[in-house]
């Protein structure tokens, strides 16, 4: 394993190590073991190979890999009275092997080292030169964690940025069958056997590995066709490469399109694991508009049927299709039937054909259907005039008077002048609505010289014997350039007609995509580019950038095109100069993206607003409910010490004994309310910061119920498989602490509170039960809000903080707090943490 050579943003070369992920769709697949024997295999060939960290979780199998390999000793850190072990980064960089096995790049380090993640002690090791080989389970993917917890029930709190496991030189997939890993379980070579039962029941059920697998397996793919893409562009092949199938199916919003969708659907979902993608060409030729309500329903229908809607702006729309088709690497693509006569078909090749003609190594499927090869209302306007038709129309009127006056002369005793003029004059009038104005005036002269030649006596002489037909001949030629001029612009009205059409048609698409960016910014740009035909798109403000897709763009001098957003801010695009009338389509996503500027600063405005607001709530209800519970304890403080110190009254040892207990009741409940008062402060200001670690649930309860006068009311229930969890020592017994006080002092007097703490999965639920009167289930919420007073909170007493506050800290370190009913009566509060994590990476 060697280094590479890598170049730093200030242009200078550098040697950087390089990455190798061993990627695992669970726990107890091989990853380490892989990682292992990979490094035995280098050893074997000489290369200096050490072990930085390897974590064998008490596996032999792991443990006898290790062998001879050379291990760095670990860094011991002392955190909150335990000794925690680490990877001595200080210690490799001394060391400086050629390779070195991390495990675990999720791993979160303990307070005291020189990074918070291992994934960045691995950055700084490669930055150092040296070589890693590491292991990643498919649930620690930052992009994917929402995905695991729908499939596991468990959010992962250690987390790698995708980008750090996207840029490994080398990602091996170590797979297992759901089966198998489930075998492996149960023979007790990944936990240990009291651990194997609730593993299987939960994290290990056959349905979550299966979905995990799929999971790792996709992503993976997708790295590999990025790979692959990356290396199609840098070696500029544009061939297609049909390593996966995927399918174009270009629509137009015909009644025939709903046909063509469901195709491609079927075709898709017969290739296994294909993708297909549905594809609108707005032309500039004037292609009939789509509805913006239909191009919307089509829209949800193809993303309905598991495809993705595209369009984008093209003045040959079959160029478009294949343009798109290549730049997506895909190996289908699908076309309805002509709706044109065969006549029509061969005299001007329709896009299906064109498309055929030019697709290459792309196959191409033309679907029929109920409309296919019938004539309907919505065909397309006759085409600009282009050189083709120019050419076309030189040759008609060149060609074109010869040949009609050869046929007039085979026939001359059925015509006379009269009608020979009327002929040529329609010859004019079909050249110019061939070629244009140039054309026929060309045909105009010529059909005056064949008239004059061959039909006007004296014949076969340019002299005219009658001064009347050398007027009519005269009067030929100006009518005849006179109807070729208004020929010709009614055919330019008409080309600006169809443009103003086709530019219609592209701010229908262009509504509908911003309808669908939202207020993103990046799906904006994606909008642009795809729309436009573009590889990048950046928002400059100044010659900072703000937010870029696609090729980045260094400056506003490398874009192809840019245009003012606002006094600040310019839209830049780099791919292709745009025409002038797409710049003015350029210019309303400009516009747009300073509409969305201008929402974000509403919004924000707006939240500042709410805040203040409920600020101002919060501290008027502090004074409503201060001003009774302040003076209330306060008053009974002040009695009890007035009364001792009243020398009138003989008081007994009793009595003062009495007064002494009130005071010091008074005194906690005031404690108690400035304690709640300040972590309330604190939590609203976002202060508070959770030192999470491995904690010991029995030790924390213990500590929570010690100071509780009542605490013989309370029963203790904690499962054998629940002794440490993931959580700050202080805040958690803080919590437990208010829910217990909640719960004792709002129940019957004559009912006990039962503490339980239970697994599920990999977390810890810890019950807080009462049978006292309960809350309603539509008001649980408020109970966590601060200065509520709701069923199970008693009137006249407290401000209703404790559970407000409870809930803060829970979130803080990274649980949940819940309420729900008792079975029988009463409240239960449900507290989920998650259980420390040693086992839990392989």
């Amino acid at each position: 394993m060697h280094t590479k050579t890598v170049q730093d943003p200030a242009g200078e070369t550098r040697q950087r190590g390089i990455l190798r992920v061993y990627l695992g769709a669970s726990p107890g697949v091989g990853k380490t073991f892989a990682m292992l024997d990979e490094g035995q295999r280098r050893a074997s060939r000489g290369t200096d190979v050490v072990i930085g960290f390897v974590e064998t979780h008490g596996r032999v199998h792991t443990a006898e890999q290790i062998a001879d390999l050379e291990v760095v000793p670990r860094r011991r850190i002392e955190y909150r009275g335990t000794s925690h072990e680490e990877l001595d980064l200080p210690g490799i960089l001394v060391r400086r092997p050629e390779v070195v096995l991390v495990d675990e790049l999720a791993h979160t380090n303990v307070p005291g080292t020189e990074n918070e993640k291992r994934w960045q002690d691995v950055e700084v090791l490669l930055d150092a030169g040296i070589c890693v080989i590491t292991t990643l389970n498919i649930q620690h993917l930052e992009s994917l964690n929402d995905v695991v917890e729908s499939i596991t029930g468990v959010r992962q709190r250690e987390t790698v940025p995708d980008k750090i496991v996207r840029q490994a030189d080398a990602i091996e997939l170590v797979d297992m069958s759901p089966q198998s890993l489930r075998r492996r379980m149960a023979h007790g070579n990944i936990y240990a056997p009291d651990k194997v039962d609730a593993a299987m029941s939960q994290f290990f059920r056959e349905g979550n590995l299966t979905a995990l697998r799929e999971l790792a397996l996709l992503w993976l793919a997708d790295r590999v066709d990025e790979g692959m893409d990356r290396y199609r562009e840098q070696h500029e092949i544009d061939s297609t490469w049909a390593a996966r199938e995927r399918l174009v199916v270009a629509v137009t919003g015909g009644p025939e399109t709903e046909v063509l969708l469901r195709r491609a659907s079927r075709i898709a979902s017969r290739t296994g694991g294909g993708q297909w993608m549905a594809l609108y060409v707005t032309r500039g030729d004037g292609l009939v508009q789509m509805d913006p309500a239909r191009l919307h329903k089509l829209h949800a229908m193809t993303e309905d049927m598991g495809g993705t809607f595209h369009t984008v702006l093209g003045d040959d729309a079959a160029t478009a299709i294949l343009d798109f088709a290549r730049a997506e690497n895909a190996t289908q693509v699908i076309i309805g039937a002509s709706r044109r006569g065969r006549l029509s078909t061969l005299a001007n090749p329709g896009v299906g054909e064109i498309v055929i003609a030019e697709s290459g190594d792309i196959d191409v499927h033309i679907v029929t259907h109920d409309l296919a090869r019938r004539k309907n209302g919505n065909v397309r306007s006759s085409p600009r005039l282009g050189r083709r038709r120019l050419a076309y129309g030189y040759a008609l009127g060149v060609v074109g008077p010869l040949v009609l006056a050869g046929l007039l002369l085979l026939t001359p005793d059925f015509h006379g002048l009269p009608t020979e003029s009327m002929l040529f004059m329609g010859l004019v009038v079909a050249t110019a609505l061939v070629g244009g104005l140039r054309p026929a005036v060309l045909t105009s002269f010529i059909s005056g010289f064949c008239l004059n030649y061959f039909f006007t006596p004296p014949l076969h002489t340019l002299t005219v014997a009658s001064g009347e037909n050398a007027f009519a001949l005269v009067l030929f030629v100006v009518v005849a350039i006179a109807v070729s001029s208004v020929v010709d612009l009614a055919a330019r009205r008409t080309a600006q007609a169809e443009k103003a059409s086709a530019e219609a048609d592209a701010l229908t698409v262009l509504s509908h995509s911003l309808l669908h960016a939202g207020d993103d910014f990046p799906a904006l740009l994606a909008s642009a580019c795809e729309l436009f035909g573009m590889r990048g798109a950046t928002i400059f403000t100044g010659d900072e950038i703000r937010i870029s897709y696609g090729a980045r763009i260094a400056d506003l001098a490398a874009a192809d095109v840019s245009v003012k957003i606002d006094d600040e801010s310019r839209l830049a695009l780099v791919g292709r100069p745009l025409p002038a009338a797409d710049q003015r389509l350029l210019k309303a996503y400009a516009a747009y993206a300073a509409v969305i500027g201008e929402r974000r600063r509403a919004a924000a405005d707006s939240n500042e607003r709410r805040a203040l607001q409920e600020a101002d709530r919060t501290r008027t209800a502090l004074l409503a409910a201060v001003s009774h519970d302040l003076r209330s304890p306060l008053a009974a403080v002040k009695a009890a010490i007035s009364s001792l110190r009243n020398t009138e009254i003989d008081w007994s040892a009793e009595d003062e004994e009495a007064l002494l207990a009130a005071a010091e009741e008074s005194a906690d409940r005031l404690d108690d309310l400035v304690t709640n008062l300040l972590d309330m402060s604190r939590l609203q200001m976002g202060v508070v910061k959770a030192h999470v670690d491995q904690v010991e649930i029995d030790g924390v309860i213990g500590g929570a119920l010690a100071a509780m006068p009542d605490r013989s009311r309370v029963d203790v229930a904690i499962a054998r498989d629940a002794g440490l969890v993931t959580a700050d020592a202080g805040l958690l017994e803080r919590v437990i602490a208010n829910l217990v006080a909640n719960a004792l002092g709002y129940a019957p007097a004559d009912t006990r509170v039962r503490i339980d703490v239970s697994v599920s999965g990999e977390r810890a639920l810890i019950r807080v039960v009462d049978a006292g009167p309960g809350v309603p289930a539509a008001h649980r919420d408020q109970l966590f809000a601060p200065f509520q007073r709701l069923g199970d909170i008693p009137q006249g007493e407290g401000v209703g903080l404790g559970l407000a506050v409870a809930r803060g800290l829970t979130e803080a370190m990274g649980g949940t707090l819940a309420a729900e009913d008792t079975p029988g009566g009463g409240l239960t509060f449900v507290l989920n943490l998650p259980l420390h994590a040693s086992g839990e990476s392989e």
